[in-house]
């Protein structure tokens, strides 16, 4: 038989997943019979050289130290349960995928085919129906299946030949009967009115039937995803019902009628509508001259503005981009693939506008994820499996291509069961000379840049635009799109190049729509050849190659004479890319497939956007009942209410679920998620420097977001209002500057249907949006609508979120952890009416007024007050130092109601006077850990308790906090390696594969340091690629006297445990004979952190100092005992000072560095450990601020072996850590405490003066 089986499984030992699946049978499910839990990888492989597989056997697809292999079959125990769980056919299979690649590296002229699966082996005594349970828990149906178990007989793929692409004959002439049966057969997102209006088109314009492409090119072209049609429908009545806030809400109206009635004088093409109402703040505020710094031009998928940036002293404009977008349909039904995608969506509108997306913000909606399974509604995943995959997703997706995540935050509410809400936003900046706007003219030709198309993501966009019911849901697996993340990561650094973004006069991405809108909105008039559009496997027909979302795809506009030049930058980055379309003169979409037009529509009819559509609206006003600024809030028991409050499920701590998403990479987050030196305190914004290559600035960037669903869902115009508000609290607390804010919206409603009253809830919120922009003088200029939360007869609760953005310098941000015993809280009230509206004049005047005190130093900690007043403010910036707070004056209405918009700050005693702030002082910090108000007194365990605990059994922050000590004494033996061939700048190799991510930042911190940085891509899309690139790596080890092997994800950690590109390709015979010759004949040095650390081990760098085989007793990395990517601030103490790496390090000294890993475990037996610490080859090790050396999973987050972080060759010249030393720099983590700076890239430099 030609194809081959394995098994790959954990040792006992390392079985983390199957571990966490035995306790979340327990918990999650209730099946408590189960005994045991194991979990085998399944590979099977084809076209494989015997010679090649046995070498891959325990270099690719398993690793000694940890992984036990079978090959054919495995043993098992008699009766036990065993299925077996496989991709769809066409799904991304990103195991398979890495291991192919890996194979090609270690035999370049071989093609393998491999395939993965996860196999369960499931024991103890369990009935039919726990099994079945059990296999829905671990089966996806939208991408998954149960496989057979039989081997087959090959894996190679027969696609049936599509036949060519239907025509709907007889539809121009079909009678209204005839075509509502043909439009009900179709399951098309847009309504029958379009239908009719698409045939009066052929009918009367084109006087042909459509092709079945057609159609779907128009449905998707017209869907509400794409062209906003719900946004867009006329709303011919607006009226009010009666009630106490009716007043307050018409005169917005009002106002708003005026303004448009001024701005569109004369103009018959305008109506009223939700994004008349959305966009018209802007304009107003445009014609006023308040929206100078936008920039101005027809392509940008994203919202820009231009900024002066000082970089090294010099000025220079910068265009900043920032942009929201929602996943909620496809995270609903496939929650991994359609969160990655939710962020891959964001990053792209940015991208296609050349600009480098390098911060992102995750806003989610969820109902009670903590509620039992058995609870679950028909037709629905439970919330738990929501939120955990989707959490998986998003964060697996921006890990891997290495986008710092700077704010997550998940919003529960019961109304977000109708359907989960998954919203990202992304920061991106680029110097505006690199970017040019231009035109696309006739004989223009469009490459398509990136990845290959698939069935995934047809009708993405259309499937966004429906509502769900019990039955749609069954059919709508092929609307995921699946993440590719390591080519977004290429395609990432294709455009960050100066040289490439220069020739591109147009861009989009592939999103909603495919090729049909990524390619047709570049040019009015196009011919796109379909027959060129690169494939994943054969068998797509036309209309499938035309409207699938395949992602991580760039559709560009060059001009002819250009293409070369971009097809070699292309192939640099290892990319794919081909010529698909032509710009034409005659204004019209036409495609060709096979050798026939498949589509050939006029533009004109395809900007109708579909038939004119018209509503009513009724607002409800809202009645005083509900109120929660009206919410009695008096505490007979004020401790029990304060500890009331910490475990609110939207209060609690989500440090389990934050701390999965890789905040640091980039070296440019100015706060960490959570701050203080015990990392506790939550962070309101996120900040980033600019992510300039060369010379430094001060300049950074501010988002926040603002939305309270309690408080919309009583009245969705209050909602609206106080989400701007809040957001721009969010922004002041951090020392923004209110006054040049920009805003952009996500909505998000039920389905709308003919309901005046459901259209009433989103002109009700857009009207507070009004209200608001109008009352700061401040413009959203951006923004995306999802109008489609109903499930049955449950609806999403009325969801506005503003996002805030704010540029500034990073000398005026203070950080919200409680600094100082003995300084000042202060409440920083802002003015409400009798209608609960706001005072803007007061709230500008005070806003101001704190931005001036943050810069004189006068308020050194503060934070925006939401929903549970002081109560929750005070208690969370006093985690993050385990400071106290006292309280003695202020009221349980202040203390525990309402109050989004004020503030709370932390100010110097001496201080106070000089606050220019309206200001009420109403207590101190303290020291004592006690946080007190009137006579209630919470200990600081006693609120974390309270805090911490809630969401633990879905999100777990920490494993195990077993505090046993790892002390040794400090190595300091003083034999440190001598170099004898001396240089001036020495140049360090840094190797670069599919995967890797962070190149850029390693190779900036050893320039920083004086080294020179050579930094290589390994090419490998085909075997020419492959032998180039291993020459290309040997000369630049040849030239280089340090090879340093950057973090990331190698070949997206896949398979099954990170490093194997690294390792597979440093084997190669003419790679491995110059490593030991830098190493060995020249006195080099070499440098592993994180993923490079665990390429070091893997090919024996370290512990031996050479490459060898990895023996199965040799010390490894493995899977974080907690089972989840962790991200966060980790304190290391220096153990030895062997290595000439930690010359400038102090021994014994404690430093705090960031840790980004999914695979940091560092384990070894009992006699390889006691030889690494008698050799002094353990160079560091995890421990407490203090530098106690510990397996607390407080401090060793990862459960290494003796709490071990970084080890060395027997010499010291090669070292190996899991922190991020390349990830510091001025005003980076600015509320994390400790030093930073190890200084290991500088004593590299030194070693060779």
């Amino acid at each position: 038989m030609s194809v081959k089986r394995i098994y790959v499984e954990k040792k006992p030992a390392y079985a983390v997943q199957a571990q966490n699946l035995k306790s979340e049978i327990e918990t999650f499910l209730g099946i408590t019979a189960v005994t045991g839990v194991r979990i085998l990888i399944r590979y099977d492989m084809e076209h494989i050289s015997h010679a090649t597989y046995e070498a891959a056997k325990g270099l690719i697809f398993s690793e000694p130290p940890v992984d036990d292999l079978y090959e054919d079959t495995f043993p098992r125990a008699e009766g036990v349960a065993v299925f077996s769980v496989e991709y769809l056919p066409g799904q991304f299979d990103q195991r398979a995928d890495s291991a192919e690649q890996c194979v090609k590296m270690l035999a370049e002229d071989e093609n393998p085919i491999i395939r993965s699966a996860t196999t369960y082996v499931i024991e103890g005594e369990i009935s039919e129906d726990d099994i079945r349970a059990i296999q829905s828990l671990c089966v996806n149906p939208v991408d998954s299946r149960l496989s057979d178990g039989g081997v087959p007989e090959t894996l190679e793929m027969v696609y049936e030949e599509p036949a060519d692409v239907k025509i709907f004959d007889g539809f121009c002439e079909a009678d209204e009967t005839a075509l509502k049966e043909l439009y009900d057969s179709l399951n098309l997102a847009m309504t029958f009115r379009d239908f009719r209006f698409i045939q009066d088109y052929f009918a009367n314009e084109e006087k042909r039937d459509p092709s079945m492409t057609e159609i779907r090119v128009l449905d998707t072209y017209w869907s509400d995803h794409c062209r906003h049609t719900t946004f867009s429908t006329e709303l011919v009545d607006v009226s009010f019902t009666d009630g106490e806030y009716k007043e307050a809400m018409m005169e917005t109206y009002e106002q708003y009628l005026a303004d448009r009635a001024e701005i569109f004088a004369g103009r018959k093409d305008k109506f009223v509508c939700l994004m008349d109402l959305a966009l018209l703040a802007m304009r107003r505020l445009k014609k006023e001259g308040k929206l100078a710094d936008q920039e101005e031009s027809d392509e940008i998928n994203a919202c820009s503005i231009v900024v002066p940036v000082k970089i090294d002293g010099v000025e220079e404009e910068w265009l900043i981009n920032f942009k929201n977008e929602t996943h909620n349909h496809p995270t609903e039904i496939e929650p991994f693939g359609g969160a990655a995608t939710c962020l891959g969506g964001c990053i792209r509108d940015p991208l296609s506008g050349r600009a480098y997306v390098y911060q992102a913000m995750r806003v989610t909606g969820a109902a009670d994820p903590t509620t039992p399974v058995a609870e679950t509604l028909e037709g629905k995943l439970p919330q738990r499996k929501i939120v955990t995959e989707a959490a998986r997703g998003y964060s697996s997706y921006g890990n891997q291509i290495g986008l710092a995540t700077g704010y997550v935050k998940e919003i529960y509410h019961p109304g977000y069961v109708a359907k989960r809400m998954e919203v990202g936003a992304v920061m991106g900046a680029a110097p505006r000379k690199n970017v040019m706007r231009l035109t696309s003219d006739p004989g223009d030709l469009i490459l398509l840049i990136g990845g290959r198309t698939g069935r995934d993501g047809c009708g993405g966009a259309t499937g966004s635009s429906k509502a769900h019911t019990t039955s749609s849901i069954e059919t709508c697996g092929a609307e995921v799109q699946k993440g590719n993340a390591p080519t977004e990561r290429k395609i990432q650094r294709l455009f960050r190049r100066p040289e490439v973004s220069r020739l591109i006069k147009k861009c989009n991405d592939f999103g909603a729509g495919g090729v049909s809108v990524a390619i047709g909105e570049l040019a009015d008039g196009l011919r796109i050849d379909l027959n060129m559009v690169p494939k994943k496997y054969a068998g797509l027909d036309g209309t499938e190659l035309a409207i699938s979302e395949s992602q991580e795809r760039m559709a560009v506009v060059l001009n002819p004479d250009n293409l070369q030049e971009m097809m070699k930058y292309v192939k640099e980055e290892n990319l794919e890319a081909v010529v698909v379309a032509e710009v034409m003169e005659e204004k019209r979409l036409i495609m060709y497939w096979r050798d026939k037009v498949i589509v050939n529509i006029s533009r004109a009819f395809l900007d109708t956007n579909g038939a004119h559509q018209e509503a009513s609206a009724v607002v409800t006003v809202p009645s005083v009942e509900g109120n929660p600024f009206k919410k009695s809030v008096a505490a007979a028991d004020p401790k029990a209410a304060w500890e009331a409050v910490l475990g609110d499920l939207n209060v609690c701590s989500q440090k389990g679920l934050v701390e999965m998403f890789d905040s640091s990479i980039g070296a440019g987050s100015v706060l960490m998620p959570y701050g203080g030196t015990y990392q506790l305190t939550e962070t309101q914004a996120m900040v980033a420097k600019l992510p300039v290559l060369q010379g430094t600035t001060d300049t950074v960037t501010m988002m926040s977001y603002g939305f309270d669903p309690y408080l919309s869902s009583w009245s969705p115009y209050h909602g609206a209002i106080y989400a701007v508000i809040s957001s721009v609290a969010k922004i002041v607390a951090v020392g923004g500057d209110y006054s040049k804010i920009r805003f952009t919206f996500q909505e998000f409603f039920q389905k709308l249907g003919t309901d005046p009253k459901r259209w009433g809830n989103p002109f009700a919120a857009l009207l507070g949006a009004y209200n608001a922009q109008l009352g700061f003088g401040l413009p959203s200029i951006g923004g995306k609508d999802s109008m489609s939360g109903s499930f049955n007869e449950i609806d999403v609760p009325p969801t506005l979120i503003s996002f805030a953005v704010d540029t500034g310098s990073y000398h005026h941000v203070i950080s919200p952890e409680l600094k100082k015993a003995g300084n000042k809280l202060v409440y920083l009230p802002i003015h409400r009416n009798d209608k609960d509206l706001p005072d803007y004049e007061q709230i500008k005047k005070q806003y101001a007024a704190v931005h001036e005190d943050i810069k004189a130093g006068r308020i050194v900690s503060a934070y925006a007050i939401e929903r549970h007043g002081l109560a929750e403010a005070l208690a969370k910036m006093a985690f993050g130092n385990h400071m106290g707070v006292k309280v003695d004056a202020a009221e349980d209405r202040v203390f525990f109601g309402a109050g989004w918009g004020s503030l709370v700050a932390e100010v110097p005693a001496d201080a106070v006077d000089d606050l220019t702030a309206e200001a009420v002082v109403i207590g101190e910090v303290t020291a004592d850990g006690v946080l007190s108000y009137k006579d209630a007194k919470i200990t600081m365990d006693e609120a974390l308790n309270a805090w911490m605990p809630k969401l633990d059994g879905v999100f777990p922050a920490v494993k195990s906090a077993e505090p046993v000590s790892c002390e040794k004494p400090l190595y300091d033996k003083g034999q440190i390696a001598i170099c004898t061939h001396k240089i001036g700048q020495p140049t360090v190799f840094i190797p670069t594969f599919p995967g890797t991510n962070c190149e850029v930042d390693s190779a900036k911190a050893m320039e920083a340091a004086g080294a020179r940085a050579v930094v290589k891509i390994m090419r490998n899309l085909s075997a020419e690629d492959i032998r180039y690139s291993v020459e290309e790596f040997a000369k630049g080890i040849r030239e280089a006297q340090i090879i340093m092997f950057p973090g990331g994800f190698s070949a997206g950690d896949e398979p099954d445990g990170s490093a194997k590109f690294f390792a597979t390709a440093f084997r190669n015979a003419k790679i491995k004979e110059e490593v030991e010759k830098l190493l060995n004949e020249r006195d080099g040095l070499a440098l592993g952190i994180c993923n490079g650390f665990q390429a070091l081990i893997k090919l024996g760098l370290v512990p031996h100092g050479t490459i060898v085989p990895q023996q199965a007793d040799a010390p490894t990395l493995t899977f974080n005992t907690i089972g989840r990517h962790i991200s966060r601030m980790n304190y290391v103490k220096v153990a030895s000072n062997k290595s000439p790496w930690l010359q400038l390090a102090e021994l014994g000294g404690v430093y705090c560095n960031a840790a980004s890993h999914g695979e940091g475990r560092f384990v070894a037996s009992e006699e390889w450990l006691q030889k690494l610490f008698e050799n002094g080859q353990v160079a560091t090790q995890y421990c407490d601020p203090e530098g106690h050396v510990t397996m607390d999973g407080h401090w060793n987050t990862n459960g290494s072996y003796m709490a071990i972080e970084g080890i060395t060759s027997p010499d010291g010249r090669v070292l190996g850590k899991m922190l991020h030393n390349e990830r510091t720099g001025e005003a980076v983590a600015m509320n994390i405490y400790g030093n930073q700076d190890m200084k290991i890239f500088e004593a590299g430099v030194k070693y060779f003066k």
